[in-house]
């Protein structure tokens, strides 16, 4: 083996280590940390952020990597070598842009602003969270200019969980999803659909245990998982065999088990990584739309599909008896769908969800191009969810504070849910043209089919290829919201057509 690629190997392993002990600082700040700890935490987490930062910045590893330019021709271009070469090369580029004291400055702020978050919310007050959120727009402003000149000021942000996506490819997807979803919500919102089965009381306890046992049916193996609470749900992987979900359940209600399902989608990607990739940075998804690309798909196009609950409803109704026994499965899966606008995203049915979306990709945009003043955020946040889902906030609770992904920093995410959608459904038809409908496996609890074809065609692949390449590998084409438009039609004439007025 040649001794300069042993030595990259070394030292993107070393990097590794250090930015997924960063990661298990940011989850047990999330999950177990008591309040007090949050300014220590932050200070942890900065100086972390910043010797990852140097050595991800260093000279001797810039020379490594061009000397090891000539390697990536000696070897095809999807072996693991030149895959890691090449990506390597290509964040060690991004990297030297970024000084080190912003990387530590942004990493230090998304704790003390995550804790703003969570009293903000429990205060009801916007302004509790204003100063951290004026000063996180600052330094991404400042990140931002580390990549000048560019096409537009979202385009480096975006690049970080999408990369090689550009604002200006996105918007016509946007169009096309706003022109079909908003007359969609309009007649199929008036489906009369008994969704009373879905309220009432629903222990905790209970909807863990449910949950657990839908997960393990899909995969989940508690020797490599594990799930825990937080107040937004979230997972992380810190290694394809060491994957954490988290979700919130809450009594009233059993979305805690859908973000179950909706994290299960992210945590099987990563855990199904190729096991050579670990300590590289070749070992995670290729973006975060193919990451939303399965959380959607599991939670939707898996958790919401009635063959699925053919298999688990009697287990459902054995679970909470008072609520399901006397309630017929077509029912519950009616309810399951049902589209009405709601206040929150993590809430939203799959029609109203993207819209979610837009809204926030929409007022991002406007907030760092300065067209958008953060005081008058809350009342913005307001005008868009009436504007595009017809509802008002109650409070800044269920308005503006809603999603944590403003408080930690993450401008440029949000956009990568919706293009998840709509990459599910490109991957879901290719995959059932591969292996054939899916639907009689999942009525006897099969799940492998789907799962291995996943595995082969995505997730093993980690980011041996861009995502546009893996795209086209994966589901013959581009981005394309026409599938995705045409399945939510489909399914929704189903179900819930014959209830429309």
């Amino acid at each position: 083996m040649n001794t300069g690629f042993e030595e990259l190997r070394r030292r993107l392993g070393e990097l590794q280590d250090l930015e997924k002990t960063a990661a298990v600082l940011g989850w047990d700040e999330e999950t177990k940390m008591p309040a007090l700890g949050a300014d220590a935490r932050a200070e942890q987490r900065a100086t972390i952020a910043r010797i990852a930062h140097e050595l991800h910045t260093a000279p001797e590893l810039g020379e490594l990597l061009e000397e090891l330019r000539p390697f990536e021709e000696e070897h095809e271009f999807e072996s693991f070598e030149a895959s890691l070469v090449r990506i390597a090369r290509s964040d060690y580029d991004k990297a030297i842009r970024v000084p080190a004291d912003l990387r530590a400055d942004l990493s230090r702020l998304a704790s003390h602003s995550y804790r703003a978050w969570l009293n903000a919310r429990e205060q009801k007050d916007y302004g509790v969270l204003f100063p951290f959120l004026e000063r996180a727009l600052e330094l991404r402003r400042r990140y931002v200019e580390c990549f000048a000149p560019y096409d537009d000021p979202y385009d480096p942000l975006l690049d970080i969980y999408e990369p090689g996506m550009k604002t200006v490819e996105i918007e016509p997807i946007f169009d096309r999803l706003k022109e079909a979803l908003v007359p969609m919500i309009g007649t199929f919102a008036e489906a009369r659909v008994d969704d009373s089965s879905l309220r009432g009381h629903f222990p905790r306890d209970a909807q863990r245990r449910f949950s657990l046992l839908v997960l393990e049916r899909w995969g989940m193996d508690r020797a490599a998982w594990r799930l825990d609470k937080t107040v937004h749900p979230f997972m992380t992987a810190f290694s394809p065999s060491d994957i954490r979900l988290t979700t919130n359940f809450h009594e009233d209600s059993l979305h805690g088990l859908l973000s179950c399902l909706h994290e299960f989608g992210h945590g099987v990607y990563e855990r199904n990584v190729d096991p050579r990739y670990t300590r590289t940075p070749l070992a995670e998804g290729v973006s975060s739309a193919f990451h939303e690309s399965q959380s959607r798909m599991w939670e939707n196009l898996v958790g919401r599909n009635l063959a699925t609950w053919r298999f688990f409803y009697p287990q459902l109704q054995e679970a909470f008896p008072d609520h399901f026994a006397s309630v017929p499965l077509e029912t519950f899966h009616r309810a399951l769908n049902k589209v009405e606008p709601t206040m929150r995203r993590v809430d939203a049915d799959e029609v109203t969800y993207s819209l979610h979306i837009i809204i926030r990709f929409e007022l991002e945009r406007a907030m760092l191009g300065g067209e958008l003043d953060l005081r008058d955020l809350p009342d913005a946040f307001d005008a868009k969810m009436r504007e595009y889902l017809g509802i008002q906030p109650s409070d800044v609770t269920n308005g503006v504070l809603q999603d944590a992904h403003w408080s930690d920093l993450t401008f440029g995410y949000f956009p990568t849910y919706a293009l998840g959608n709509v990459v599910s459904v490109q991957l879901w038809e290719r995959a059932e043209a591969a292996v054939g409908p899916l639907d009689d496996q999942f009525e006897r609890g099969e799940f492998t089919t789907l799962r291995d074809w996943l595995t082969e065609n995505i997730y093993r692949w980690g980011r041996t290829f861009s995502p546009q390449e893996l795209l086209q590998r994966a589901a013959g084409g581009p981005l394309d919201p026409e599938p995705y438009v045409r399945y939510l039609e489909r399914k929704l004439n189903d179900v819930l057509g014959a209830a429309v007025a």
